[in-house]
């Protein structure tokens, strides 16, 4: 376990070490989540154009994966392992870049960031994908681009963000699974023989 957290440590740190000034402005920009509301806005468009009438059941579970997401993340994880993000690990004070500054809580394993992202991705594909095929690059690519930002602010290890997204991941798939048994197979199925 201590090999682990030391190869997570130092890639952290590599990863934390490659900036620039220009580079800090963007992951600055990009990690914080109201700078992808053109994203959103374009999301919320393709899922009321798809399913009109129907789209409040699908932001209804897309609310449900980033309720279980975030309260995972953030009220199970972080308070249970205490693990501190690596701008308050004081091994790091003199190594570490902050463009952003010092983070708002202490514990950072994991990345909420990473939970929420990749738990929307995974949920959103299948139920675009028909609309538009290449909806999966677009997610991934936001869930990607957001979480790796943390790691450059300075606020997550890369072991923060590969768990936050694997929780993302499972909790998107499970309520992808309970949205298609309970609102495609049975509640919108009887709209139609009504």
């Amino acid at each position: 376990m201590e090999a682990l957290s030391h190869i997570d440590s130092d890639l952290f740190l590599f990863l934390n070490g490659l900036h620039s000034s220009w580079l800090d402005k963007v992951m600055t920009l990009i990690t914080d989540m109201w700078a992808w509301f053109p994203l959103y806005l374009l999301l919320i468009y393709w899922t009321i154009k798809q399913y009109g009438k129907r789209c409040w059941w699908v932001f209804l579970a897309v609310a449900l994966v980033v309720l279980c997401t975030d309260q995972l993340a953030s009220h199970v994880c972080k308070p249970v392992f205490q693990r501190l993000r690596p701008c308050f690990n004081p091994d790091f004070q003199d190594l570490i870049h902050l463009p952003k500054g010092m983070a708002g809580g202490q514990y950072g394993f994991v990345s909420s960031h990473a939970a929420n992202t990749f738990g929307l991705a995974v949920f959103l594909t299948p139920v675009l994908k028909r609309f538009r095929p290449w909806t999966a690059i677009v997610l991934f690519v936001w869930a990607f681009v957001s979480s790796y930002s943390r790691i450059y602010i300075g606020y997550h290890y890369p072991g923060d963000i590969l768990c936050g997204a694997l929780i993302g991941v499972l909790v998107g798939l499970i309520l992808w699974k309970v949205f298609q048994l309970v609102v495609v197979r049975k509640v919108w199925k009887s709209e139609q023989r009504s």
